[in-house]
This record gives structure tokens, C-alpha cells and sequence, in this order.
């Protein structure tokens, strides 16, 4: 019985038809991280430096 399942198993797309890779989504997640991490920087280096005067907590 192990044989017959397994001659008669589908194959998952072997003839090439299936989608292609499309980096789109990659390239949008990189693209969102990269603009959290910039207005983070923004944040940090504008508004908690400039803004104030540096403090040593001690």
C-alpha cells in the first residue's frame, strides 16, 4: 500500500506554471523597517538631544 500512495502522489508544480517570485513584499517590509528606524533616529536626535539639554542621570 506504501507504494501505490506514493506512485500516485501528486507532484507539487513541476512543470514550471506556478507564480514566479516577486519581490515586491520583501522590498515594502524593508522599505517600512527602514522608515521606522529613520523616524526613530529623527526622534532620538532631534527632539530628545536638541530639544533639551544632555542630562547625566547619577
Amino acid at each position: 500500500m506504501g507504494q501505490s500512495e506514493a506512485v500516485n502522489a501528486p507532484t507539487d508544480d513541476v512543470g514550471g506554471d506556478g507564480e514566479e517570485f516577486d519581490p515586491i513584499g520583501t522590498l515594502t517590509l524593508i522599505g517600512i523597517y527602514f522608515t521606522i528606524l529613520v523616524l526613530a533616529w529623527v526622534y532620538i536626535y532631534f527632539i530628545e538631544f536638541l530639544g533639551r539639554d544632555l542630562v547625566v542621570v547619577g
